[in-house]
């Protein structure tokens, strides 16, 4: 992985751990240990679900950048299908409290999708990639005389 698409993910997932930080100490006063305990699985499923999709979607983006929007789309969208999954399944459990879980899950899922966009806003990323240039050839050569 590159330098940048390595710091862009890390300019989502900082802003992320430390909302989902937030949640699991809300939800611990709130609701109990019970509370915090879903606030942190919501916060490292959103992490890991996040994550995964960010480095498939450089991939695509590498390999074939002809799907790039379409992949984008589609991860997005399954991403979010895979959260409500995680919803509908752990909305009866007694591990943790579902309504933390559920609410953190939102939260963080917001707090990623805000933080890789203003990541990607901020990001100078070259529209062409420029060639490399060898010792023996200059980059300009001017005109001939």
């Amino acid at each position: 992985m590159r330098s940048d698409d390595v710091r862009s993910l890390l300019q989502a997932a900082v802003p992320t751990a430390i909302a989902g930080a937030l949640a699991a100490l809300i939800s611990g006063l709130v609701v109990g240990s019970k509370g915090a305990v879903g606030a942190v699985v919501a916060t490292l499923v959103v992490m890991v679900f996040m994550g995964i999709g960010f480095v498939v979607l450089q991939r695509t983006a590498k390999s074939l950048p002809h799907l790039f929007q379409a992949m984008g789309l589609m991860l997005y969208t399954a991403q979010i299908l895979l959260l409500f999954v995680f919803v509908a399944a752990f909305k009866n459990t007694t591990l943790f409290n579902p309504k933390a879980f559920a609410i953190t899950l939102v939260a963080t899922t917001l707090v990623w999708i805000a933080a890789q966009t203003r990541a990607h806003m901020k990001a100078k990323i070259l529209y062409v990639e420029p060639d490399s240039t060898t010792g023996d050839k200059p980059e300009n050569p001017g005109p001939k005389t």
